[in-house]
């Protein structure tokens, strides 16, 4: 399973989010959260990662 693409952060990723002014990245449910707050940033659960969200 991939890392989070967040520096600093050696959680595994669970969830890709499309940032419109930033490139798409996979990240932790964590910074999912925070990212998918603003508007316009659509977050997708990826296939396969369901053990990240516990």
């Amino acid at each position: 399973m991939e890392q989070c693409a967040e520096d600093d952060c050696d959680r595994p990723a669970a969830v890709r989010v499309y940032v419109p002014w930033e490139a798409d990245r996979d990240v932790c449910p964590a910074h999912a959260r925070a990212i998918a707050r603003q508007e316009g940033v659509v977050a997708e659960p990826l296939d396969g990662a369901e053990d990240a969200w516990l």
